[in-house]
């Protein structure tokens, strides 16, 4: 089983298909590295993809410690897998938690990154919604640790931004729902604990995303309200981003729709690995239809 050492000695286990360009997979909090198995399958016809699972996502090591666990800590993560791989500039895909720790990658570790992919991104990040969303992750953790995984995990797949995936595609949800339910108890408690609860708003992050030029692909389900407004902030604010707004799409957008997913996200980063990928028009900017006259 391959395992690969961070920088503070945490045992990551990753999966790779493929060879070229590198291409790595960062999940979710309800997903792990088989999550990403429909955009492996895709890729890895293309390019070198590695799928890897979060500390505190077995078979990853599973850390007892709640100082193992932070926003920074998974982002440095994203690091050790492009080092430790000896990956060179790569291209990044998150999907939520992972998303969070893919934009942190580009403002802290921008030459590791070709390109990132920002999905799903942005529950509890809004202006004045911080302390709820601190509220929800408390009860969450409380019952965590008092149902365990196997059964709390059967209510937090049915989160409302999920419930068009449980129609769309009813045998999909269900094995999601299985890989859910088979998490760690502690691991989960202790992720949602120090990444989830602990993570800056993308919207204290504004100066940093001004001045960020690795090309960005944020993408959002139009089902999947929490996301929205900071997906359009994200837009406004990373001059070398973009937005795709997937349609009849909830937060699980990978699975959901693979296909379009797939597509979109090839041809973004085809963009990028032949130069076509461009920063925003400043004139674009200008709050206007009518250009300004000379």
């Amino acid at each position: 089983m391959p395992m690969l050492k961070t920088d503070d000695g945490v045992s990551l286990h990753y999966e790779e298909a493929g060879s070229g360009t590198p291409m790595v997979f960062v999940h979710e909090y309800a997903g792990d590295h088989r999550a990403w198995e429909m955009q492996l399958r895709f890729f890895s016809r293309r390019y070198r993809c590695i799928a890897y699972a979060a500390r505190g996502y077995p078979p990853s090591e599973v850390p007892s410690d709640p100082n193992k666990y932070s926003q920074d800590r998974a982002t440095d993560d994203i690091a050790a897998v492009i080092k430790g791989l000896g990956l060179g500039p790569t291209h990044v895909v998150g999907l939520s938690m992972g998303a969070f720790a893919t934009l942190h990658l580009g403002l802290r570790h921008p030459g590791l990154a070709r390109s990132l992919v920002a999905a799903g991104v942005g529950y509890g990040a809004a202006p004045g919604k911080q302390e709820q969303f601190r509220a929800e992750v408390d009860a969450s953790i409380a019952r965590i640790r008092a149902e365990t995984m196997g059964e709390f995990g059967k209510t937090y797949s049915r989160g409302p931004t999920r419930l068009i995936f449980a129609q769309k595609d009813p045998r999909g949800f269900a094995e999601f729902q299985q890989q859910l339910c088979e998490h760690s108890t502690e691991g989960s408690a202790l992720t949602m604990q120090g990444v989830q609860r602990e993570r800056p708003s993308l919207f204290d992050l504004r100066d940093g995303f001004a001045k960020m030029t690795v090309p960005t692909l944020v993408i959002a389900g139009d089902e999947d309200d929490p996301t929205l407004e900071a997906s359009i902030y994200l837009k406004r604010t990373i001059p070398s981003s973009a937005l795709l707004v997937m349609p009849k799409c909830g937060h699980t957008m990978n699975l959901e729709d693979p296909d379009a997913f797939n597509r979109a996200v090839l041809d973004f980063v085809t963009q990028v690995d032949c130069g076509r990928w461009e920063n925003r028009i400043p004139e674009s900017l200008a709050g206007g239809i009518i250009a300004a006259k000379k």
